[in-house]
């Protein structure tokens, strides 16, 4: 056939050379005197598809229809008299003979046609189906060109006027396909069809295009009987001949296949298995099914390969875990992620997994732990590390198995052997602390610029699952202090890019303090420099070195000064400094913390010539030996006015760097115990350091800070409580509780026992009263 046969254009009244009318010479034709003909070329069109037809007989058989559909016919009443009707005046009656013949001849035609495919099965039944289909399909296109103004007119008129079972041409082919041909075969062809997608799921090869011609049928079958021009598909005929009976093979063939396989498998390759299929389908569908059976196709091979076996899922998710089978727990999870609300029980699993061995990293370490700084971190930090790359890669950084993980991390970080053996929660803060103040401490140890940057990032790692971040604003704090103090910092940028991270992570409030310390010191140094410059323009001259500090007391975490009684060496100079703040600052009062100073002493006494770097208290000791080469620890006491037990610590020290010595066991000093110079001293460099730590002082400073903290936070708590109260004015008892943890939780956790106490002392101090046995009024 042609195929440019559907590229003409219908011709109309106007192209009709040698059919004129006029009003005066109408032309009657009856369908008898144009059928034979016409039904001839319907035949060649049906019956010798294979041979073209030419153009020129295309027209005349189209010239038929439109002759007929244009003539004037007779329309009689019921009571017998007749008229004649004008052109398109009784068209009702001229395109119902002419539809009426082309429907029988349709009929007749697929009649004929079934006798030879009735008794065909499986795949020659589907030969037979599809090469009919096809040749009938296009067969039908060039009637309905033939009959284009049968339909423009006549179907178009009966449709719109609510006629049921009138279509056009190409339409009432499909119908009369669907009554006569597919409705006795279609049981069988679906049969061979579902025959040979069974055979290519068991590995055979099949020809697809047997397969795609029956889905392009149904699909094309389906016809909108209330509305036959409506556009777009109905499903309806593939639906009910083919896609209902294939999802039951599919869920059939997919029990029998999955349970056989798991028995005789391990889960690993199970997985590999029901990867493959669920592929295997969704190609199938794309290839030769309709794109709608995607979905369904999808959701009964999921719930046949893998919910009905989650339950043997869950139980190998843990082998997997155990093992470090990361592709394997990968590929668990694409697969139960396609089941709702399948991944529930591997998110709890995990994260009981990743609490477990938490724990078991951090007791493996052993009790050196708990003071050991850099270990600890370490440890969480490598269980964290192993697990985030697991959730980023095996579980597609999935919200609830990042979730998971964050709760396995928060709960063995701030409950684990380290903490239960300090009996408390607030060690992990105090102990990343001390990390910090490792890490950003001066020391030959200290690591490049950019790698300590990395380093500090793994340290907010640890802080975001800190749940008391009060208790590490302390010892950060505290430890920041002397490291400023001290002239310690190994790198200022460093000190200020912790600091920026703290107050991204908790806000300004949280680091105000921590700002203010950088201030002073830069503050400080200005002050020198005025202060050397008054020196000079007096014309004063100190005979030592002089420097100092001035700290703002509201924002530095340090304690009064003990007593004691300044060397005479360091009395000018104090004194001429203090005169020149006062002078500057009028109503300023200057606090000196002698505990916190330090200075350089240069040796006369020994062999060589040494420069000591002590505290202040070590120095006010020593230079007590200028005037004598021996003391009771009593006298020492009396000249220097620092505190016994202190003062026993100090001795201590220089005991061990043998720069005194005493016949007494420095554990068992009394103060009648008497201390030599040791005028023997010997040291390898000439440059020493003999300021370390004291013990006592540590213990006091760390029990201080802990002090501290639990007072900070009963304000913190009634702070929080008038806030919610002023807002609410009433409110209930555990109401007012859940809204005071909520509060509060970002920095630390509040115990029920201490916010019910600061609810009494708010209610002595008249911002609260009780209203009943268990709600609260604001007073204002």
């Amino acid at each position: 056939m042609n195929q440019r046969i559907f590229e003409m254009a219908s011709p109309g009244p106007s192209g009709m050379a040698g059919k004129s009318q006029s009003t005066h010479g109408l032309k009657q034709i009856d369908l008898d005197q144009i059928w034979g003909d016409l039904k001839d070329g319907i035949e060649q069109v049906y019956l010798n598809r294979h041979q073209d037809m030419s153009k020129s007989r295309y027209m005349e058989l189209y010239t038929h229809v439109y002759d007929y559909c244009t003539s004037v016919h007779q329309s009689c009443s019921r009571s017998g008299k007749c008229k004649r009707s004008p052109p398109l005046g009784g068209a009702q009656f001229v395109g119902h003979e002419l539809y009426k013949r082309l429907k029988e001849f349709l009929k007749c035609y697929l009649i004929n046609l079934l006798k030879d495919g009735i008794d065909l099965m499986d795949e020659d039944v589907l030969r037979f189906y599809t090469r009919q289909w096809e040749e009938y399909q296009f067969s039908s296109k060039v009637l309905n060109g033939i009959c284009s103004y049968l339909n423009r007119h006549w179907v178009k008129r009966e449709c719109d006027e609510g006629r049921k079972g009138i279509y056009e041409i190409y339409q009432l082919a499909l119908v009369s396909w669907r009554d006569f041909l597919f409705r006795p075969l279609h049981k069988q062809v679906t049969s061979a069809v579902l025959k040979l997608i069974e055979k290519e799921r068991n590995g055979e090869t099949i020809n697809t295009r047997l397969v795609s011609g029956v889905m392009n049928c149904y699909v094309e079958l389906g016809l909108n009987e209330d509305d036959p021009s409506a556009k777009g598909q109905n499903l309806s005929v593939y639906k009910e001949a083919f896609e209902n009976t294939f999802l039951s093979d599919t869920e059939r063939f997919y029990t029998t296949e999955s349970t056989d396989f798991i028995r005789h498998n391990p889960v690993t390759e199970y997985m590999k298995k029901a990867e493959q299929r669920l592929l295997e389908e969704q190609r199938r569908v794309q290839l030769y099914l309709h794109e709608t059976t995607l979905d369904i196709v999808a959701k009964t091979c999921e719930k046949v390969l893998i919910q009905k076996h989650l339950e043997i899922f869950h139980s190998e998710f843990q082998n997997l875990l155990n093992d470090d089978k990361n592709e394997d727990l990968g590929r668990m999870f694409q697969l139960v992620s396609r089941i709702f609300d399948g991944l529930g029980e591997l998110r709890t699993r995990l994260e009981s997994h990743i609490h477990y061995q938490g724990l078991s990293a951090i007791e493996k370490c052993g009790e050196g732990t708990i003071n050991d700084p850099k270990l600890y971190v370490s440890t969480i930090l490598e269980v964290h590390r192993k697990y985030n790359a697991l959730v980023i890669t095996a579980f597609n950084n999935e919200a609830g198995f990042v979730a998971a993980l964050d709760k396995a991390c928060g709960k063995f970080i701030n409950n684990n052997a380290v903490t239960r053996t300090a009996n408390s929660s607030s060690k992990s803060p105090e102990l990343l602390a001390k990390y910090c103040d490792l890490l950003l401490k001066k020391s030959s140890k200290n690591p490049e610029e950019s790698e300590l940057e990395d380093t500090l990032n793994q340290v907010m790692i640890v802080f975001k699952y800190i749940e008391d971040k009060d208790v590490f604003q302390k010892f950060y704090s505290k430890m920041l202090a002397k490291r400023l103090v001290q002239h310690m910092s190994a790198s200022d940028d460093a000190e200020a890019s912790m600091i920026s991270k703290l107050k991204q992570a908790c806000g300004f409030e949280y680091t105000s303090k921590l700002q203010r310390m950088f201030q002073d010191i830069g503050v400080s140094k200005d002050l020198n420099e005025q202060f050397r410059k008054h020196l000079n323009n007096s014309h004063e001259l100190l005979d030592i070195d002089f420097s100092i500090q001035v700290l703002s007391s509201g924002s530095w975490p340090f304690q009064q000064s003990f007593t004691f009684a300044l060397p005479q060496e360091l009395e000018r100079s104090v004194q001429r400094f203090t005169t020149f703040y006062s002078s500057q600052h009028s109503g300023r009062k200057l606090h000196w913390l002698y505990n916190m100073s330090k200075g350089e002493l240069v040796t006369n006494c020994f062999k060589n010539r040494y420069s000591l770097q002590a505290s202040t208290f070590q120095m006010a000791v020593l230079l007590q030996y200028n005037t004598g080469d021996y003391f009771t620890i009593q006298q020492l006491q009396e000249s220097t006015q620092i505190k016994m037990d202190i003062l026993i610590q100090v001795i201590q020290i220089l005991l061990k760097s043998k720069l005194l010595t005493s016949e007494d066991d420095e554990s068992d000093l009394q103060p009648s115990s008497l201390v030599y110079l040791f005028f023997g001293y010997k040291n390898k460099k000439l440059r020493v350091n003999i300021n370390v730590p004291m013990k006592t002082e540590m213990k006091i400073e760390q029990e201080a800070t802990h002090k501290h903290i639990e007072e900070d936070r009963k304000l913190l708590i009634q702070a929080a409580i008038v806030r919610i109260m002023k807002t609410r004015k009433l409110l209930k008892h555990q109401q007012l509780l859940a809204e005071v943890l909520n509060q509060l939780s970002p920095r630390f956790k509040p115990r029920v026992p201490v916010v019910k106490k600061c609810i009494d002392i708010l209610i002595e101090k008249e911002y609260l009263e009780r209203t009943e046995k268990d709600t609260y009024s604001y007073l204002a």
